[in-house]
């Protein structure tokens, strides 16, 4: 039941001390009141001794966290299980048969409160099948007069209750660790806005506005300068900040919903297309390099267009343009020149995640990329 951050079960650790320390009052009623009719009184108060001093080391273990693991936990059940057996050695047979084990069932709830708030609900449980097995093995015989004798649904109930109430506060917990990532997620945003908006954005926003007025080759850096305002201003105003960000998933719709403008047409699924955020952000950044060459080598007019397809088995992102599409001959000129962008960026991307990148284009066709990955959520 490990989390970041504070133990939000420590409060039902605390909790659990307290219904120790009471237990650990009733045990010493009963031995001091049972004391005379054990077979060997003095073996009993030295076994309560070993079990004081052991509530005692659980007690403050607990407390200070360093107990809060399965290795201490499970020697507790193990304590309390072999104090439940000894009843057979300082105690007659039939003096265990008419009663409930010596350091008591009560005080043998607290590994059942342990293991719940340990291991959950399922954890709690089993525990207290162990503590009333336990306890009728010592007896002898199993009573399944439930009216008379039930101590295992008080062990199941506890092991349930108080696991149910760890899982809960840990989901919680969680929760509100996530709401303030968001909350400092936007904050950030709203910072870097501002920031933008005084500096990077006047500045596109003028270029586009002077190039217009200019004329001539300025018209397309205004255009262009145009186009990554409007994608800046979209990206700054978005709503899409991931609320998973401590997860290794994202939506990638996220991602490539970024990348979208007046030249650029996203095709995306109703529903979120979940990833491992690694495999995301390369299949992204492919997609990145795919629209970069249709900017710089598909015509100052091209336009884009990418559809986004959840096929259950694989994720294959398709991104097509009606440029003036790529010379037969002329990727294996551009390798043989040095220029390798095609062959690392795209295909050696998508080779390296386990997936493939096809490129089907003609002269004055366009060119279309199919980029596929496995789809290993």
């Amino acid at each position: 039941m490990a989390t970041q951050g504070p133990d939000p079960t420590t409060p039902l650790w605390r909790a659990a001390q307290l219904f120790r320390l009471l237990s650990c009052g009733y045990a010493l009623g009963f031995q001091i009141a049972v004391n005379s009719d054990l077979r060997h009184p003095g073996l009993a108060w030295l076994l309560f001794a070993v079990l004081m001093g052991w509530s005692a080391a659980s007690a403050i273990a607990y407390l200070r966290g360093f107990g809060r693991r399965p290795a201490w936990v499970i020697a507790e059940i193990a304590v309390v299980v072999l104090l439940m057996a000894s009843t057979k050695v300082v105690a007659s047979a039939q003096w265990a048969h008419d009663n409930q084990t010596w350091p008591t069932t009560l005080w043998a709830t607290n590994a059942t409160i342990s293991a719940a708030l340990q291991f959950g609900p399922g954890g709690g449980m089993l525990t207290g099948l162990a503590v009333t097995a336990t306890n009728e093995a010592v007896k002898g015989y199993v009573n399944v007069n439930l009216g008379r004798s039930a101590t295992i649904v008080v062990e199941l109930a506890v092991g349930l209750a108080v696991g149910m109430a760890a899982r809960t506060a840990v989901r919680a917990h969680d929760e509100l660790q996530r709401a303030a990532q968001l909350s400092a997620a936007l904050q950030e945003r709203e910072r870097l806005s501002r920031q933008v908006h005084d500096g990077v954005m006047q500045v596109l926003s003028l270029v586009a506005r002077r190039g217009h007025q200019i004329g001539g080759a300025t018209s397309e850096l205004a255009k262009l300068a145009g186009e990554q305002e409007r994608t800046l201003r979209s990206w700054l105003t978005s709503n899409d900040i991931s609320q998973d960000a401590d997860t290794r998933t994202v939506d990638l719709r996220t991602l490539l919903r970024r990348r979208e403008s007046d030249r650029v047409s996203m095709s995306l699924p109703g529903t979120p297309v979940t990833m491992q955020r690694a495999v995301a952000a390369e299949l992204d950044a492919a997609v990145g390099n795919a629209l970069d060459n249709v900017r710089l080598h598909a015509g100052s007019d091209a336009r884009a267009f990418v559809l986004l397809e959840d096929l259950g088995d694989s994720i294959t992102v398709s991104i097509r343009d009606d440029g003036v599409g790529i010379a037969a001959g002329r990727l294996e000129e551009a390798a043989g020149q040095g220029r390798l962008g095609i062959s690392k960026s795209i295909v050696g991307r998508l080779m390296s995640l386990g997936g493939n990148a096809e490129l089907r284009t003609e002269v004055g066709e366009g060119t279309e990329w199919e980029l596929s990955v496995p789809n290993s959520r």
